[in-house]
């Protein structure tokens, strides 16, 4: 049987939209939103109607009738720890989404625009491996301050995606293979697969872990404190040196790892620095993760929007490759996994899970 399904991914300034007939793309558009744009609302649940219309628009454009589809799939935001797997949205989803139980994030309105376009045309919506899947064994928890326990907050349906898609190419299942997954990506997350499940991984969401385009990456703790209480700085304007104007962004006053890449080539020292010293703090917690995984790895897989940078992927190769095979996925086959785990549930291949 044929499964038509509408995917949907947003992000800060963008939503990726595709239609899938089963695991094949028939149509596929990054919708790019201005900062003027995103700017006229104040919470980020207050885009639900503007996104939701872009969306609609670009598919009537290209004459895709909604009424044709068997289910919209979005990627999951902030929810609450939940484990790994399809979920259909529910009204404790929603309500949980638009309150922000864990924070404010553009990935939020994936379930709620899914909702309200599935709804229009009587069916059913999910989300698959949010942001929030939660594998971590107990002893990755603790942070040393028992107020402050590490969080599972990383690119889980990414990571899921590339390590079960490299168990598939050796003639494996994924629960019977230990990898490191290092995603690169606007934030970096360094995640230790143990047997089918994510064992410890970076809050990359806060910054934790390496440095990247836009986050800070672990800072020193002493001086952060001094930071913060120093008075020159809001709380917010602290948050955001963190995420979103950290890393490249503070060193290089760019987001975009090709330009400082280009730079670096023509001779910026700087630039060559900045950008050498995030494949080092990423290759730091490879090596870090290869101890989780007491030294028994398969391989190293590098993916995101950096592993198509030929510099950062031998850098991190050079300094890694004694561990594990190293294997490069750049991008990300996000829009594919949510497919494909909808997919598994309308076939009846796997139970939809429930959001309590």
């Amino acid at each position: 049987m044929s499964y038509k399904l509408l995917i949907i991914n947003p992000g800060s300034t963008s939503t990726k939209i595709a239609v899938y007939e089963n695991e094949k793309e028939i149509f596929g558009e990054t919708l790019r939103h201005s900062s003027e744009e995103i700017g006229m609302f104040k919470h980020i649940s207050d885009q639900q109607n503007f996104r939701t219309q872009v969306i609609l628009k670009i598919l009537e454009e290209n004459k895709i009738d909604i009424k044709g589809l068997d289910g919209v799939v979005a990627r999951g935001g902030l929810l609450k720890p939940i484990v790994s797997g399809t979920y259909k949205v529910n009204k404790k989803m929603l309500m949980d989404l638009k309150k922000g139980v864990q924070g404010q994030h553009a990935s939020n309105l994936g379930a709620i625009i899914a909702n309200e376009i599935a709804n229009s045309v009587n069916k059913p919506s999910f989300i698959v491996d949010p942001v929030v899947v939660d594998e971590m064994e107990e002893i990755a928890r603790l942070s040393g301050i028992p107020e402050l326990p590490r969080k599972s907050i990383f690119h889980a349906l990414n990571q899921k995606a590339v390590a079960k898609r490299y168990a598939k190419e050796i003639s494996k299942n994924y629960e019977d293979i230990n990898v490191i997954v290092a995603h690169m990506g606007g934030g970096a997350s360094i995640g230790a697969h143990k047997n089918g499940k994510i064992i410890d991984v970076n809050n990359c969401l806060d910054g934790d872990g390496p440095f990247s385009p836009e986050r800070s990456g672990s800072v020193p703790i002493g001086d952060l404190v001094k930071l913060c209480f120093s008075g020159k700085y809001t709380s917010e304007e602290v948050l955001k040196k963190i995420t979103g104007k950290g890393g490249f962004v503070a060193y290089l006053n760019t987001n975009d790892a090709r330009v400082a890449e280009a730079a670096m080539l023509v001779g910026d020292q700087k630039a060559k620095l900045v950008h050498d010293a995030m494949g080092y703090q990423v290759s730091k917690d490879i090596g870090g993760a290869a101890a989780v995984l007491d030294g028994q790895v398969d391989a190293i897989i590098l993916t995101g929007g950096m592993a198509y940078g030929k510099p950062m992927v031998n850098l991190i190769k050079e300094k890694v490759s004694f561990i594990a095979p190293v294997v490069v996925y750049p991008g990300e086959d996000e829009m594919l996994a949510l497919a494909q785990g909808a997919i598994r549930v309308l076939k009846g291949e796997e139970a939809e899970k429930e959001y309590i």
